[in-house]
């Protein structure tokens, strides 16, 4: 009997120094998790039969330590969630190793060559969020855009000294309190100057002239009037400022200048915002924390590609391992829950991050020891069981 319950030691024993040895193995392997035997008690009725390895469990709920990446595109999950992957074959995995790349036709995969999945954008750029499918980031050019909007906010100097607008001439600065140039681009991509001249004329009375390139626009100016507090009073609505460039679109530029205040202090311009901007190449890629992944273009511009979906389980213990770094749902794991990061029990995502491994060397090598001692033990159990039934069959 004893015989038997030692055998039965040496193979559990066996699968645990296989498990301590795969986690060794690979304490440096991105996304994996420890590996534990877990042992059960053989009994027939009230005699005890041995020791079974009931299962190999890995501790898929604890993260390892996030550490900095070379790639943009490597990414790492701080806090809950799993990435979502798809094969070829459409089988879904997931996985917190995000060792991710964009293939040849532009889909972001991992380096199995599975596709992530995600919220696409459709024609215009919108997410379409609920429908989750592979992600892509575009190739090429990002087409020029015509300035259309500004918003533009300044302090107009109180103790400027008034002048005789009628005087007002663009080539002598002594005409003027104050001019302002702001970049703006034509539907070709070109890029003009829009110059606002600003005249005080009297107390708490302004006049803007406006040109683009040198030629004045329509209208060509506009009269700002401000309270006794310094606050705007015009103008109250938006301007639109209209011009039409050679070979290009006529441009026709809505002008907001809600915040403009005449205070007592130097000219200052707090916002100058316009949306236009010329054509640009894809030079990268960037994603954010809430895991939106946008391409950077050459002209300073980004656009959204896609956004990261997240998966969480009631019990990820439960999850069935396909290959160390990726698992399978069960039935034990529970349906997955989906969700974009940042959102509820979903983590952030750090751009040119990895997570390590989570295996703890030191524990590794003290459960290695404690498994190497035991299996010694058994092998003496069955070596002196030998040496009886030998001594035995000599008395015979």
């Amino acid at each position: 009997m004893s015989f038997n319950i030692a055998n039965s030691g040496l193979n559990a024993l066996s699968h645990q120094l296989s498990a301590i040895s795969n986690n060794i193995a690979n304490s440096d392997t991105v996304g994996y998790k420890s590996m534990r035997a877990e042992f059960s008690s053989l009994y027939a009725g009230n005699q005890p039969q041995g020791v079974s390895v009931e299962r190999i469990a890995q501790s898929i709920g604890k993260n390892g330590n996030l550490v900095a990446a070379s790639s943009d595109l490597d990414l790492a999950i701080s806090g809950g969630g799993f990435f979502i992957t798809k094969d070829n074959a459409g089988n879904t995995s997931y996985t917190r190793a995000g060792y991710f790349q964009l293939n040849n036709e532009g889909y972001l995969v991992n380096n199995a060559g599975k596709r992530v999945q995600g919220y696409s954008v459709d024609a215009n750029g919108q997410l379409q969020t609920g429908i989750v499918g592979d992600l892509s980031v575009s190739n090429g050019t990002i087409p020029a855009k015509v300035s259309d909007q500004m918003k533009f906010a300044a302090n107009l100097n109180a103790d400027a000294p008034a002048m005789d607008d009628s005087r007002f001439d663009r080539n002598d600065n002594q005409t003027y309190n104050q001019v302002f140039r702001t970049p703006i681009y034509d539907s070709l991509g070109r890029q003009h100057s829009l110059e606002q001249y600003f005249v005080k004329t009297n107390e708490g009375q302004w006049q803007a002239h406006y040109y683009i390139d040198g030629n004045a626009t329509e209208p060509a100016g506009q009269q700002f009037n401000f309270d006794a507090n310094g606050l705007m009073v015009q103008p109250a609505d938006k301007l639109q400022i209209n011009y039409s460039p050679a070979g290009a679109s006529a441009m026709s530029i809505g002008t907001v200048y809600t915040g403009t205040t005449q205070f007592a202090s130097d000219f200052n311009v707090t916002t100058n915002n316009t949306n236009g901007y010329a054509s640009g190449e894809r030079n990268g890629r960037q994603v954010d924390a809430d895991g939106k992944i946008y391409g950077t273009y050459s002209n300073g511009q980004r656009q959204l590609q896609g956004q990261l979906v997240l998966a969480n389980f009631t019990n990820p213990d439960g999850l069935e391992s396909t290959d160390g770094t990726a698992w399978a749902m069960t039935n034990q794991s529970g349906q997955p829950l989906l969700g974009t990061p940042q959102i509820g029990s979903y983590g952030s995502i750090k751009s040119s991050t990895l997570e390590q491994s989570n295996v703890d060397i030191t524990n590794e090598l003290m459960g290695l020891m404690s498994a190497q001692r035991n299996y010694q033990a058994n092998t003496k159990v069955i070596s002196t069981n030998d040496q009886m039934m030998n001594a035995l069959f000599q008395a015979l």
